[in-house]
């Protein structure tokens, strides 16, 4: 059995055999590796290498950063077959998404870090003062304390890794304990290329996790995962009076007019509810359908849901793939089985059949707005339906949840567009779409869903630190 290490201080370092847990293929239920969990002799070992690297990387030029993001990019496309064979293995999410989807936006977004490095701002130098000119400088943070959940392991290794080394700092980071083996391999391709040290990963299950992020030698923290766990990570980051960077759950709705593109709606909504088995904080899950085509646009998402396919890794007509563990089956199981009795399943609710961890594509109706499965996260694919009869109604019911990552709105009237754009109470708004994120704009919630934005020049801000330098420069 394969007996995974940590990575610290640029090469592989044993843990103790005393503590180590099963990796479990999701597409089979079996052990497929042994997992060491990292405690608090490890965790400051790889602070230390960090604490040592930074000592020279916050030195080096923008035009140096960027060079060694743009060439760990050219090694990540070098190595995209072993990383998609490691991650499908992890995750049991589909080969062809994984490499057709999130490791391209992977390198994608290393080559925007790499560009946005040298392109850091700050107010105009001047005399702000009569006989003192002013001047800002952007320094890196320090030493970066990261947790990484998953739902996409590798891609959301290089969204927290990409700005952190990019403003010149370094990072422990800490994988999810069920898909580390895609973030070892990235640390391993990134160790030549940035000064030893730079990046350290520690494996292990969530004592790992809170002592990366209780480290007095952080200077930020910064999670991807849920609210339970983020509430967690921002209690110790205050302990120490650490930064905190929270990117936490979602409960995304979807909100169609009678007047949009239904075709269009249907098909779109159905991929992004469901894709990547529906383990995604932004995907589609709340569906609230303007009163006169209700009957009619429940129908049509029925059927296009009846369509859809899951699959092993190798299936390529397959939409998605397994849920990530045993746990999370049980999740969505759970909320399947509490269902009031007013709620009808349209269609799915039922795991599928085989030794992994698959769930059918699932619709809901009748549910009211303080139900469960229309309040929280079930993270699997389950979609819920809703009625509207009115603008407010509809406003309120997508507002009226603790969450604020996500949210899109479907209708051909610009001017309503606008209206449901500025008044919907989540960071990012679609129009006509759901789904799609490109690497020049911030993604990141309001409300429970946390605070801080990954991705574009927004996150790249926030592993900065901001210098006010005045010079007398009076005669």
């Amino acid at each position: 059995m394969k007996i995974l290490k940590h990575f610290i201080n640029g090469q592989y370092v044993s843990g103790s055999e005393d503590n180590l847990f099963d990796l479990v293929s999701p597409v089979n239920g079996e052990t497929y590796a042994l997992s060491p969990s990292a405690g608090r002799a490890e965790v400051e070992q790889a602070y230390g290498a960090a604490k040592s690297a930074f000592a020279v990387w916050r030195h080096s030029t923008p035009a140096q950063r960027q060079r060694a993001l743009l060439k760990l990019a050219d090694e990540i496309e070098n190595n995209v077959e072993r990383l998609t064979q490691a991650q499908s293995q992890e995750t049991g999410q589909l080969r062809h998404f994984i490499e057709k989807e999130e490791i391209a936006a992977s390198c994608d977004a290393l080559r925007f870090f790499a560009g946005a490095a040298r392109c850091l701002e700050g107010k105009a130098s001047y005399e702000y003062t009569e006989g003192l000119t002013s001047t800002i400088r952007r320094e890196p943070l320090g030493i970066v304390g990261q947790v990484t959940p998953w739902n996409y392991p590798f891609m959301m290794a290089v969204w927290k890794i990409a700005p952190a080394l990019a403003a010149g700092n370094t990072v422990v980071l800490k994988p999810s304990d069920t898909t580390p083996i895609s973030t070892l391999i990235l640390a391993e391709l990134a160790a030549p290329i940035f000064p030893q040290g730079a990046f350290n990963v520690v494996l292990g299950k969530a004592e790992t996790g809170s002592l990366v992020v209780s480290s007095p030698e952080a200077s930020l923290v910064s999670i991807t995962g849920s609210v339970r766990a983020g509430l967690q990570v921002a209690a110790s980051a205050a302990a120490n009076l650490t930064k905190a960077h929270l990117e936490l759950g979602g409960k995304a709705p979807v909100i169609v007019f009678a007047d949009a593109d239904i075709e269009k709606a249907v098909n779109t909504i159905t991929t992004a509810g469901f894709f990547n088995a529906g383990q995604d904080c932004t995907s589609a899950t709340r569906i609230l359908i303007e009163a006169s085509i209700y009957d009619t646009f429940l129908e049509k998402l029925v059927n296009k849901t009846r369509e859809l396919k899951f699959g092993t890794p190798d299936d390529k007509d397959a939409l998605y793939g397994a849920l990530n563990s045993r746990n999370q089956l049980e999740q969505v199981k759970g909320f399947i089985s509490r269902l009031p009795a007013h709620a009808k399943v349209e269609t799915g609710g039922k795991p599928g059949a085989g030794p992994g961890f698959y769930f059918e594509p699932t619709i809901i109706s009748g549910l009211e707005q303080h139900d469960e499965a229309i309040q929280h996260e079930v993270f699997g694919p389950v979609m819920t339906v809703q009625s509207f009869s009115t603008e407010e109604e509809a406003l309120d019911k997508a507002n009226d949840v603790e969450y604020g990552l996500a949210a899109s709105i479907w209708t051909s009237n610009h001017g309503r567009a606008q209206r449901f754009s500025i008044r919907l109470d989540f960071g990012t708004v679609w129009i006509n779409n759901h789904i799609p994120l490109c690497a020049e704009m911030p993604h990141g919630g309001f409300k429970k869903s946390g605070y801080g934005k990954d991705l574009s020049s927004y996150s790249l801000d926030e592993y900065t630190r901001v210098k006010h330098i005045m010079c007398d420069i009076s005669e």
